[in-house]
């Protein structure tokens, strides 16, 4: 593994991991405003919105524990090729769960779904999509990889995220930022997702994993790897990938926990 290991953290539940994943979302945010004055970050679906509503609309405890949404551009790194309003859509989960909850006191992000106008042709939607990170990552500049500053994921039963699934070609894609897939094994099968390159070249990566049912997948992922696409982050980006979890979650896992501070 190149550099560092990545670090897991482990917490009592989800109410004790929520404040640690706020600290380090602000680290995270006080950096990319240094850097270029805005804050870059892609979130994924699942119950990762849930888990994020939880730990950034907390009242801040100081004027250092303070989410600037105003400074936000929000990236989807998947979506679903459906109706911004369908249950199945990653924005609507965040719009619902996040986005829809941010006080106006606080500030709105900028926030971008995908073009609907391309439902029917995952390859436009995607070239749609990729398009749209040009913009902001390459502004007329040529780029190779667009630098989040910060991936917000989720990690499947099978090991997945975003939309990468084990074993499938798309994990061997290396020129495209965005790719489409026909024929994701998790329902629904067409969407879109941000490439492996584009994923372990962001400045920090944070997976959320939380509860029993996700045990098993994470003893294979930090134990064994298995060419699983969250173990595949994990050995490309190292110490920049950190993981939040809780106690039930990483039970018998055996890998080393770090303190947060």
């Amino acid at each position: 593994m190149p550099g560092k290991q990545p670090n897991l953290f482990a917490f009592q539940d989800v109410n004790a991991l929520a404040p640690a994943l706020r600290s380090y979302i602000i680290s995270c945010q006080n950096i990319g405003l240094a850097r270029h004055g805005i804050f870059k970050v892609a979130i994924s679906g699942g119950s990762l919105p849930a888990t994020l509503a939880q730990a950034l609309l907390a009242e801040p405890k100081s004027k250092e524990d303070v989410i600037k949404f105003d400074k936000w551009e929000v990236f989807f790194a998947d979506e679903r090729a459906v109706p911004l309003d369908h249950d199945d859509s990653n924005y609507a989960l965040a719009k619902k769960e996040l986005l829809d909850k941010i006080p106006e006191a606080w500030g709105k992000p900028i926030v971008h779904p995908v073009d609907v106008e391309a439902l029917d042709d995952t390859q436009e939607l995607a070239d749609r999509y990729e398009k749209v990170l040009v913009g902001s990552f390459a502004k007329g500049d040529s780029v190779k990889l667009p630098i989040f500053d910060l991936l917000l994921l989720g990690c499947g039963p099978d090991g997945h995220t975003c939309s990468l699934f084990p074993r499938h070609a798309l994990l061997r894609e290396n020129d495209a930022w965005v790719a489409p897939i026909e024929d994701s094994p998790k329902p629904p099968p067409r969407r879109i997702t941000l490439t492996l390159p584009v994923v372990t070249h962001a400045a920090r990566i944070a997976f959320v994993a939380t509860g029993g049912s996700k045990k098993d997948i994470l003893k294979e992922i930090f134990e064994i790897g298995n060419g699983l696409p969250c173990a595949l982050i994990n050995e490309a980006a190292g110490d920049h990938v950190s993981w939040f979890t809780d106690h039930a979650a990483v039970e018998g896992v055996q890998f080393p926990r770090r303190g947060f501070l």
